[in-house]
């Protein structure tokens, strides 16, 4: 095994705690926020401080690793998840909603950094395997889909009161992830990438590539996340037990990942372009199995549909993406990328509480057909204007 394998397998792994441990605070956060929030409304504010603790690190996560590297800011990143969980651990215990939006909050700096792994594994291989390599490291969370609801349901009523047991072992993935990294060979960052900073940021944005690419990884995870976050609070008030939803995430998380052993094929055989746009109409089929029934099988249609076109649009984002900047100018365009998803999330989350419980689960999904009109019509404008492009070349 090459070395270049052997360290986008490690990444995956880590990949794997890191979704291991989002997937758990999927199923939890939004349960233990409606048992301890002074209101209702507010049952999905600490997924939103969740979100917003890594929209607000994001892009300091990424300039950290540009002066540090990334094998030493993604272990100082899970270190600081480990803090996270504690806090949450604390506010179930102290029964302090507060508490626990605030260790949300501190959590997010986790998920902040290991958003990352994806482009370290990008950054290891040569430009045909970009793709395959984004979509192996992401295939790691398969793993996160299966063992983070699993766990939740043994953990969650392991210690009293309700959930500390289940936020308390988060701290495990953590600390297996930290492991892992000390053995992923990773370049540290050249004097010249240290010391440059490359185009200015409006001027790599103007790019029609930059703004479809970030466009779609934003809309992509911005209606992936307003529907599951509400999903176990939808199901709940549907009469469905706990169990049921937390197997409805579970296969969520794994739609979300299993295609990534093909998705990168995929790009390379058909274009990154033909691939995200599919994800999009995925992305509209999941909204019509929705608003059809309020059945186990509904929600799990739809939570399946929505995972799968999330992975299109994401590895497709996230592909074409990294054909916009140079080496060194990586720090601020996967920064600025990751920000704008993690604000569509922070949007996502909050009104997706709101929604839900003021108007309806129906009303919730017919609400995220606007951005994903978005999409569908960048990704075809995009194809139009590159197509255009080598005609001008050729002629």
């Amino acid at each position: 095994m090459s070395s270049t394998h052997r360290n986008v397998l490690l990444l995956a792994a880590c990949q794997a705690m890191l979704l291991t441990n989002n997937s758990t605070l999927i199923a939890i956060n939004a349960l233990a926020g409606l048992a301890l929030a002074p209101h209702p409304w507010l049952a999905t504010l600490p997924v939103t401080c969740w979100v917003l603790g890594s929209a607000l690190t994001t892009v300091p996560a990424s300039f950290y690793m540009k002066r540090v590297g990334r094998r030493t800011g993604l272990m100082r990143g899970a270190a600081v998840g480990i803090v996270g969980a504690l806090t949450c651990a604390s506010a179930v215990w102290l029964q302090n909603f507060w508490l626990l939006c605030a260790g949300t909050l501190v959590w997010g700096t986790y998920n902040a950094f290991g958003q990352y792994y994806r482009f370290a594994a990008a950054e290891l291989a040569t430009v045909d395997l970009r793709a395959t390599a984004i979509s192996l490291v992401l295939a790691g969370g398969l793993i996160g889909g299966i063992l983070g609801p699993t766990t939740s349901r043994f953990t969650v009523d392991l210690l009293g009161p309700k959930f500390m047991g289940a936020y308390l072992a988060l701290i495990l993935c953590a600390l297996i992830a930290m492991l892992l990294l000390r053995y992923i060979d990773m370049p540290e960052p050249g004097a010249q990438e240290r010391a440059s900073s490359g185009r200015a940021m409006r001027e790599i944005a103007r790019q029609p590539k930059f703004a479809v690419a970030v466009l779609s990884g934003a809309v992509g995870y911005g209606v992936m996340n307003l529907l599951m976050t509400s999903t176990p609070i939808a199901m709940g008030a549907c009469g469905h037990p706990y169990g049921d939803a937390a197997f409805v995430i579970s296969s969520h998380v794994i739609a979300m990942f299993l295609p990534s052993f093909a998705t990168g094929g995929l790009i390379r055989r058909f274009g990154v372009l033909p691939v995200m746009f599919v994800g999009a109409l995925l992305n509209v089929a999941a909204i019509a199995a929705a608003v059809s029934g309020l059945s186990v099988t509904h929600f799990w249609l739809a939570l399946v549909l929505l995972g799968v076109g999330w992975n299109f649009l994401y590895v497709g984002g996230t592909t074409l993406l990294i054909e916009t900047y140079r080496p060194e100018e990586r720090a601020k365009a996967q920064g600025a990328n990751e920000f704008a998803i993690f604000v569509m999330m922070v949007v996502s989350s909050l009104s997706s509480g709101v929604i839900v419980t003021g108007a309806g689960w129906e009303l919730l999904n017919l609400a995220a057909l606007i951005p994903l009109a978005a999409v569908a019509l960048a990704i075809p404008w995009l194809a139009i204007e590159q197509r255009s492009k080598r005609a001008v070349v050729g002629a």
